[in-house]
């Protein structure tokens, strides 16, 4: 009897250090701040001021994003008038902002996408394959991160995309099969394996590098990038700080401008690519050694939109077909196919759209009671075959949801991309932040 309740206690106690490992892992908020965000006119720009309500709950800024000259190889502004001492200085102002907020660090990113790339010529990849090119970037990543006051430095490196996949019946899969044999339309990267060896080198001695200050070394792993290609994840790991893994864009108007879907579910959905959900990309990662609590899960704060045609008939349950592209962009994104989520609050039923017709008429909003793949919004094309619209996106509820996952899988937290497409004037509900409020209230 005495072994028995031994036995239970000790039981007991496993359970007890697994619950709280659990709890105390998703303690990480890691808030994108997207520098041109400062330089929108009207109420997209997002000032200082309008900042500082997310800080409290942050626990790391990412500020985006520098780039690579690829004559020097060194590590630059993007804008050098908005991010430098010789203009607006955002740089320092931004990293000023720990003297209030103590508890927060402060992170330069690299790459991100923001920086402009040549398909034929990734200077991504050339970096990498030459040693003595990774010497200048490393000694001025070093040099740009102590002279302005980051906490560290964030690699979101722009290794090639993966292209689209399409769903097939048996046939049609196995026919594709031989057609890429012929083809080698599978083919991402020539050199992926030189190029996975490379960056591991680069981490390895940025991290040496970066080391004797203290400084903070992170990886954003990019949508649509593949791991199991470009990332030698147990070689890594020890060398980073935390791993961002972008879970979202999985399908956007750009990438499949046909097929309107879910861009970011948290599981696998039927008749769909495997790999395009939150869950395979955390699984990947921890199936490779990486400790669940350097993991942190990205979220989108926007959606993304597609045209929808008369073909695409009138339910708007995804995957919609015949689509015709990316919608227009919001007033605030002024990108096609891509409205934040204060765009898309504005176009879901409320007393301001709920008498209006043709393109300002409300969508209808369909929930998610699964918690497992999103919401989505839609309206169908009218008597003329205009005015039809998709959108998948986050708001406050799904983010919610994600970071009850990320707790629940006791992963380090959450990446929120980013705080200028939040409701940062809290025009839809009258609170400001909040995608990043909902995340936070989850944690605790």
């Amino acid at each position: 009897m005495k072994l028995l309740l031994i036995l239970l206690g000790a039981l007991l106690a496993v359970l007890t250090i697994k619950r709280t490992s659990a709890v105390q892992g998703s303690n990480h908020l890691i808030c994108y701040y997207d520098g041109s965000s400062y330089t929108r006119e009207g109420l997209a720009k997002l000032t200082l001021n309008d900042l500082e309500p997310a800080l409290q709950f942050c626990t790391h800024l990412v500020y985006g994003h520098a780039a690579i000259n690829p004559s020097s190889n060194k590590l630059v502004s993007n804008n050098e008038k908005l991010d430098l001492d010789v203009g607006t200085g955002l740089y320092r102002t931004i990293t000023g902002m720990k003297k209030k907020y103590p508890h927060l660090k402060v992170l330069l990113s690299v790459g991100g996408d923001k920086d402009e790339v040549d398909a034929d010529n990734n200077k991504y990849l050339t970096l990498l394959e030459s040693s003595n090119a990774r010497i200048p970037f490393i000694n001025s990543a070093h040099s740009m991160v102590k002279t302005y006051g980051f906490d560290g430095l964030e690699l979101g490196w722009q290794f090639p995309k993966n292209k689209p996949k399409k769903v097939h019946g048996s046939i049609g899969k196995l026919w594709k099969g031989f057609k890429k044999i012929f083809t080698g339309d599978f083919i991402v990267d020539e050199k992926a394996e030189e190029h996975k060896e490379e960056f591991t080198a680069l981490v390895r001695e940025l991290k040496n590098a970066l080391r004797p200050d203290g400084y903070v070394l992170g990886l954003a792993v990019l949508p649509n990038v593949n791991s199991s290609l470009f990332y030698d994840v147990p070689a890594i790991v020890n060398n980073l700080d935390y791993v961002n893994l972008m879970a979202y864009d999985f399908q956007t108007p750009q990438r499949n401008p046909e097929v309107a879907d879910f861009p970011a579910p948290i599981y696998e959905l039927n008749e769909r690519n495997p790999e395009s959900n939150v869950n395979y990309q955390v699984q990947y990662w921890l199936q490779n050694h990486c400790p669940a609590s350097k993991i942190n899960v990205g979220i989108a704060s926007y959606g993304r939109a597609w045209k929808m045609t008369t073909d695409s008939g009138l339910t708007g349950l995804p995957p919609v077909a015949d689509a015709d592209g990316p919608a227009a962009g919001g007033l605030q994104t002024q990108t096609e196919g891509l409205l934040s989520w204060p765009e898309v609050c504005a176009k879901l039923p409320n007393p301001a759209n709920q008498h209006l017709k043709g393109a300002d008429s409300p969508l209808r909003k369909v929930g998610d009671p699964t918690k497992r793949f999103g919401n989505y919004a839609y309206r169908s094309t009218d008597d003329k075959g205009e005015n039809g619209i998709w959108v998948g996106y986050e708001d406050p509820d799904t983010a919610a949801n994600k970071a009850a996952y990320v707790k629940t899988k006791g992963l380090g937290g959450v990446a929120l991309v980013d705080l200028s497409f939040d409701d940062f004037r809290g025009a839809c509900t009258g609170d400001k932040y909040p995608i990043l409020r909902a995340i936070k209230f989850k944690f605790q």
